[in-house]
C-alpha cells in the first residue's frame, strides 16, 4: 500500500464510497434487467394465448 501521508483516511474513504457506489450501481442494473426481462416474458405470453 502506497504511503498517502496526511489524507489517507480521506482517499481511503473516498475509495470505499467509490466502491459502495458503484456496486449499489450494479445491483439496480442487476435488478431492473431482471424486471425488465420478466415483464417482456409477460407480455409475449400475453400476446400469443
Amino acid at each position: 500500500m502506497p504511503d498517502l501521508g496526511k489524507y489517507a483516511v480521506e482517499v481511503i474513504s473516498a475509495y470505499g464510497i467509490s466502491a459502495a457506489l458503484l456496486a449499489g450501481l450494479i445491483l439496480l442494473s442487476l435488478r431492473k434487467g431482471r424486471k425488465a426481462r420478466a415483464e417482456l416474458a409477460r407480455i409475449e405470453h400475453d400476446n400469443n394465448a
